[in-house]
């Protein structure tokens, strides 16, 4: 696979709590240089990446995270972030499911909350992320039911806060299962280009990271 085409479909990431403005500005310079689809970054940097980024002919998307990483905050609340991050100039946003809510068996009160957010998001892309690492087969198989049936753009596996990142394994079962057009995010713990390349082969079509780049650099791949 041509590099250039491999980060064509990375949102190239920072989200430590501990980030601050001139590693996210480094991100931003990451991602124009080696055009990423785009950066995901803190909600609190959105307007003032999306402003650094502003004129520049090689700006990429501005992504940003709701509901993160944990997910159980209200679908009020998500609602408002994603609202308030895309008033902010977010062109992304990928939003944390209730995953208490699916293990108890109320998958139609998780659908109506991706809906409500994906309303939010005022035609803005919507990646969801079901966290895989804490689900059951039979769970990651409903998830991708309920996705391929709600107004979301994309499913995602991982936060990379939790015990483990994507997996090939579950990338293929999302292929197996996702519908109506549905994209794969594979994100958390891609640590190579070879690693990324197959999990492109087995599905997914946006990957999140900020190894990629790294690597790309001849710099050390650690983080997310």
């Amino acid at each position: 696979m041509e590099l250039s085409t491999m980060l064509s479909m990375v949102d190239h990431t920072l989200l430590k709590p501990e980030s601050t403005w001139a590693q996210i500005r480094q991100i931003c310079d990451d991602a124009m240089t080696y055009h990423t689809a785009t950066v995901c970054i803190p909600a609190s940097y959105v307007r003032r990446c999306k402003a650094y980024m502003a004129g520049n002919p090689d700006a990429v998307g501005v992504c940003t995270v709701i509901g993160f990483p944990t997910g159980y905050s209200t679908t009020e609340s998500k609602v408002f972030e994603a609202a308030d991050a895309v008033k902010n100039g977010a062109d992304e946003i990928d939003m944390v499911i209730n995953i208490g809510l699916l293990k108890d068996g109320r998958d139609d009160e998780v659908l109506a909350e991706i809906n409500a957010v994906k309303a939010a998001c005022a035609g803005h892309t919507l990646k969801v992320i079901i966290e895989t690492c804490l689900l059951t087969q039979e769970e990651k198989i409903r998830m991708c039911d309920i996705v391929s049936r709600s107004d979301a753009d994309f499913i995602k596996t991982s936060t990379g806060f939790s015990t483990a990142g994507a997996t090939f394994e579950d990338v293929a079962l999302m292929q197996a299962h996702m519908t109506n057009g549905k994209g794969i995010k594979a994100a958390g713990g891609i640590a190579s280009l070879a690693d990324a390349e197959r999990f492109i082969e087995l599905g997914a079509t946006r990957l999140g990271t900020s190894r990629i780049v790294k690597l790309v650099k001849n710099e050390k791949a650690t983080g997310y």
